[in-house]
């Protein structure tokens, strides 16, 4: 059996490299949509947290002053 020729071998190169070509395009592709997914959520549990801690704000506001607590406690040795 007789030795591909050049053309045969750069033609063979070039099917390969477009088959690669192709799969790191949808590789891609999957990524960019696990990349948007994934920039959704953390901009969701963003806004869960700044609601939550709007939550809390607004629940310490209502907490009473408690400016003895600190003077009737007394160590224990």
């Amino acid at each position: 059996m007789s030795a591909p020729s050049p053309i045969d071998q750069i033609a063979d190169r070039v099917e390969r490299l477009l088959v690669r070509h192709e799969e790191v395009r949808r590789t891609n592709a999957l990524l960019q949509q696990q990349v948007e997914a994934l920039t959704r959520e953390r901009d969701a549990l963003r806004a869960r947290l700044s609601t939550a801690r709007t939550r809390i704000d607004a629940m310490l506001e209502r907490l009473p002053a408690d400016s003895g607590a600190s003077s009737s406690i007394t160590p224990t040795p």
